[in-house]
């Protein structure tokens, strides 16, 4: 039996045109199936070279059952390289291979790249949408890789919002990223020199770092009543106490969030300070129903997302039923 494969290369899924609308609904809709228990996930776990501590790999799998009539299986593997931009190459570079569950049959491979960064923003959207407050005005942006944009200009879309203050360590990274960002939304944007102008006074922090060991640039004081904080950043730019003035805390996924060696609160988990039992809930619960998300104005919640390997496969499932009916790509003979 002869078996096919499609490979979706960058310039593929950049052709298929598909809509930061059509990303969010995708992503909210697997997370609510998560909160429902329709999905398989497995926490991710980790690659690290022996390259002098340049990066490392992240391996990512996931099942996700209401996607197709069979359901989804797949697996990405995604680079974390900081001095990339060095070579002129992204941080993350990512390839996604999607399987019949049934059979075990490869469906697609896709570079996962564009997926990376948009169902992180996406992620860090749908949360907004529920935990943050409607009428938030001032977003506070650290951080300008390649997830960064897709925070922005996905929290743009869904909020009324006066003002967009964005940094990072390099001046002609903000730079360039507040120039990007200008072209795209008509919402007054301003590039700040320090993490603590772009959380004065917000409405909305986003912590989207690239550091190479903890140093504390959301700080605990700049969480104002009402605000909505998001960190994920690989290493941790928090302060400790920065769970004791939240009202709420949700994640994507436990087990995920207690896993590796990793994240922006893996020194809360570590050390007691978030728990099973201080947790309000995964964002699946509120998504699906199961619990309520933001209940008064003045709630400062944070929603810790270390990215769910079913969102990959929800929008690599996504791009392919559109790369089949374009017939875009190349079929590749797997056997």
């Amino acid at each position: 039996m002869t078996i096919w494969l499609r490979y979706l290369n960058g310039a593929d899924i950049d052709e298929l045109n598909i809509g930061h609308a059509e990303v969010i609904e995708a992503v909210e809709s697997v997370v609510a199936a998560h909160g429902r228990g329709e999905t398989v996930f497995e926490p991710r776990t980790h690659l690290v070279p022996d390259n002098g501590g340049t990066g490392h790999f992240n391996i990512l799998r996931g099942h996700v059952s209401t996607l197709g009539e069979r359901g989804v299986s797949g697996v990405k593997v995604v680079g974390d390289f900081v001095p990339n931009y060095l070579r002129g190459l992204p941080s993350e570079m990512a390839m996604l291979t999607l399987f019949d569950p049934h059979t075990g049959v490869p469906l697609a491979i896709l570079d996962a790249t564009l997926i990376t960064e948009v169902r992180t923003g996406a992620m860090t959207a749908v949360g907004a949408k529920h935990l943050a407050r409607p009428d938030s005005a001032i977003l506070g942006h650290v951080g300008a890789r390649g997830t960064a944009f897709a925070n922005v200009t996905m929290l743009d879309s869904l909020f009324p919002l006066e003002e967009i203050r964005v940094t990072s360590r390099r001046p002609e990274s903000r730079e360039a990223f507040a120039a990007r960002l200008r072209e795209v939304t008509t919402t007054p944007v301003r590039a700040v020199a320090t993490a603590d102008e772009a959380y004065d006074n917000a409405d909305i922090l986003v912590e989207a770092s690239r550091l190479e060991k903890p140093e504390p640039l959301l700080r605990t004081a700049a969480v104002k009543p009402g605000a909505f904080v998001v960190p994920y950043g690989t290493i941790s730019a928090v302060e400790l106490d920065l769970l004791d003035v939240m009202d709420k805390v949700v994640v994507d996924d436990w087990r995920e969030s207690q896993s590796g060696r990793f994240g922006a609160l893996r020194a809360h988990v570590d050390t007691g300070r978030l728990t099973e039992q201080s947790l309000y809930a995964q964002l699946g619960e509120i998504v699906s129903g199961g619990k309520p998300g933001r209940e008064r104005a003045d709630e400062r919640i944070l929603f810790w997302h270390r990215g769910l390997s079913i969102l990959d496969v929800a929008l690599g499932h996504l791009i392919l039923t559109r790369a089949q009916a374009a017939d875009t790509g190349t079929m590749l003979k797997y056997r």
